[in-house]
């Protein structure tokens, strides 16, 4: 088995240990001896002894108190489980229910605190369509970004209609520091025409062309046909924007815009198909405003893309964590009130001994 030193045994294991160490007693042998062969600190076996005798579990507990002062409160259990089965809140992860209940001033509690709470109330279900990220993407190496409209990211993606064989294409250009969609634009056609009014679009919407062509974005990609097209070729060159592409078949080189088209087609309004073009854009103009201006972005501290582009993500994020400090020493002032009798200390009075006559 190996040295036990620095590892975490479960109560079997501890029993195990003990029987071996009482019949190497038997034998003659010490258990100072057999603990040295075992490569176990002789402590730790007196300490499981001494819990055998006592008639104690040898099972490991919790690490940590079973009320710490800082625990959360029974109100905020209440707030919390009242808002995951609101309607409203209904298809919002854990992480975005607690950030939302803080910025709305409904209660501040950590990720962790959320999750538990949910879980004990079997609410951890999935919320919302579609299932969990495997976690295996690997991002690529980049050059760090320190503000918006360092690098833009685009591609296009397939929209279902109900005529089969027939699409609807979604042109979606993102700021890559902020996640803002900066320009989107729904066509029959893949065209570099189309593409070239989308990058259009954004230099006149971020005024990138008042700026020194040493401060412009660079502009990444795959290599589909239209991003490489001629057209597409000049106007970066023309306008000094660096043109990047991902490498063939390798959808994590370019991994902001993947997400994007993910957090479209998952999102609970989504329809799954458009009757007409005119309809994708009723939907989009509504879902690209949410979502610059009211979703919270997992990937820049749980603030919206406009606030990230705006240059208020270090501002909020330090708000929310003093409120979360507030709330922690509240809940200890709050807790602290708190005794019940099983808690309370017992007062032990010594009598001085009197003499007798």
């Amino acid at each position: 088995m190996g040295a036990i030193a620095d590892k975490w045994i479960g109560a079997s294991v501890k029993l195990e240990i003990l029987t071996v160490i009482a019949d190497s007693q038997q034998q003659g042998v010490s258990a100072r001896r057999t603990c040295a062969l075992l490569v176990i600190e002789y402590r730790r076996v007196v300490r499981w002894q001494e819990k055998t005798r006592r008639g104690e579990s040898l099972a490991n507990r919790t690490p940590g108190s079973p009320a710490p002062s800082h625990r959360v409160l029974p109100e905020e259990v209440e707030q919390i489980i009242a808002m995951a089965k609101s309607a409203e809140y209904a298809d919002l992860s854990h992480r975005i229910l607690a950030v939302t209940a803080g910025d709305k001033g409904q209660f501040q509690a950590s990720f962790s605190t959320v999750y538990r709470v949910l879980k004990a109330g079997n609410l951890m279900t999935a919320r919302g369509p579609g299932g969990a990220h495997n976690g295996n993407s690997k991002a690529p190496v980049r050059r760090e970004l320190d503000g918006p409209n360092q690098r833009w990211c685009w591609d296009i993606s397939y929209l279902m209609t109900f005529q089969k064989g027939m699409y609807l294409y979604l042109y979606l250009l993102l700021d890559e520091y902020s996640r803002k969609a900066i320009q989107w634009h729904i066509s029959w056609q893949q065209t570099a025409e189309e593409s070239r009014l989308l990058l259009e679009g954004g230099l006149i919407e971020e005024n990138i062309l008042d700026l020194p062509e040493e401060h412009r974005p660079e502009v990444i990609s795959d290599r589909g046909r239209q991003m490489k097209a001629k057209p597409i070729q000049r106007l970066c060159e023309d306008h000094g924007l660096p043109q990047l592409f991902a490498r063939p078949r390798t959808p994590n080189d370019n991994p902001f815009i993947e997400s994007a088209f993910s957090t479209v087609k998952r999102a609970p309004a989504y329809p799954g198909r458009f009757l007409d073009d005119c309809q994708a854009r009723t939907y989009f103009e509504s879902y690209i405003a949410w979502y610059n201006l009211e979703h919270y972005h997992s990937g820049i501290d749980y603030v919206t893309p406009e606030q990230a582009h705006q240059g208020l993500r270090a501002k909020i994020v330090a708000q929310r964590k003093a409120k979360k400090t507030a709330q922690r020493l509240r809940r200890r002032t709050e807790n602290k009130k708190i005794i019940t009798p099983s808690t309370k200390p017992k007062t032990t009075i010594i009598r001085p001994a009197t003499k007798v006559a």
